[in-house]
């Protein structure tokens, strides 16, 4: 929030929904994004001992992650000291088509993205998608949800656009293909609708993390299923204990804890700032890059891990100190 949007005019759902607060919900899509970036990595490891494609990897990513939170879901107890809820969730035909849309823009997002890196490459790739994600939510949010950057938050999110471009393509790989970019483009609309619904779900008071996490990957799977099947859905491999850790590892750690953490924390903070922060997705992807499997670390890296860094940490205090400025004065009816 800058000077110019005053406080009543950032709504934050931890008033009004029981959620966790804005600098929980901050530590949350940091943990998120830091899990996102080891997916790449696992990937390239999976890839390596197996004959597992995009599509079939992105399906058991989803399949063993919907596996896992219908398993916490049924051990899961309320909460000591819970009150029930004093009004209605909404009608639930109308939730129905909340749960399915996110569903769907979860699913794009992910088959999307994996088909541009089979098209153009891991580098354009990402950096199309998480890109163009941040300048589409932004517009939509201010549309929509009638957020604004203001001068500063626009400052940031250039800086952290300039950083991801550094970072990915400074060591000078990657090459443009236009059905590659087309489907990261996709893939990137398909990312901004998955926050978007997810904060205007969080502004209205309404969902539950964990459920929005567990219907959203039953959707992507059903959806990926014919896709896994024709392009191969088990893999064929000499190592197969190996694969079998890396697919649990995939559907735990970057997909149900992620996602998890995702949908929670992103219900509670602006749309634009959710953007940045998973940024640190390609940050994280790079310091695996170096440390575990012994790539250079290059001057790019460390100047668009700088820069990527320094505006998530700016958007970051800035939507701290707008919720604290929020609790301090009347939200008006």
């Amino acid at each position: 929030m800058n000077a110019s949007t005053p406080a009543h005019r950032v709504r934050y759902a931890s008033n009004a929904g029981g959620g966790p607060s804005v600098g929980r919900s901050l530590i949350y899509l940091v943990i998120a994004g830091a899990a996102w970036g080891t997916a790449g990595a696992a990937a390239s490891l999976l890839y390596r001992a197996s004959d597992l494609g995009p599509m079939a990897l992105t399906f058991w990513r989803c399949a063993g992650g919907l596996v896992l939170l219908l398993a916490v879901q049924a051990t899961r107890r309320p909460r000591a000291g819970a009150r029930p809820r004093t009004r209605p969730a909404g009608p639930r035909g109308r939730a129905v088509l909340r749960i399915a849309a996110m569903g769907l823009a979860f699913t794009v997002f992910q088959a999307a993205y994996f088909a541009a890196v089979q098209d153009t490459g891991l580098a354009v790739g990402t950096v199309v998608t998480l890109g163009a994600g941040p300048v589409l939510i932004a517009v939509g949010a201010r549309q929509i949800l009638g957020e604004r950057l203001g001068a500063a938050g626009i400052t940031a999110v250039a800086g952290a656009l300039g950083g991801l471009v550094v970072l990915v393509l400074g060591s000078g790989g990657g090459t443009v293909r236009p059905a590659g970019v087309g489907w990261a483009l996709l893939s990137a609309v398909g990312y901004a609708a998955m926050t978007l619904l997810t904060r205007r779900s969080g502004r209205s008071g309404g969902g539950d993390a964990l459920v929005t996490t567990a219907w959203s990957f039953g959707v992507g799977t059903v959806c990926l299923l014919p896709f896994a099947l024709a392009e191969g859905l088990l893999p064929h491999t000499a190592e197969l204990a190996r694969v079998i850790g890396l697919l649990a590892y995939v559907a735990v750690v970057p997909s149900a804890l992620a996602y998890g953490l995702y949908f929670a924390g992103a219900a509670m903070v602006r749309s634009a700032t959710v953007s940045v922060i998973m940024l640190l997705e390609p940050v994280s992807a790079a310091v695996i890059a170096v440390t575990v499997l012994g790539e250079r670390l290059t001057l790019a890296v460390v100047l668009g891990t700088l820069c990527l860094l320094t505006a998530v940490a700016g958007l970051a205090y800035g939507e701290a100190r707008a919720a604290a400025l929020a609790r301090r004065q009347p939200v008006p009816a």
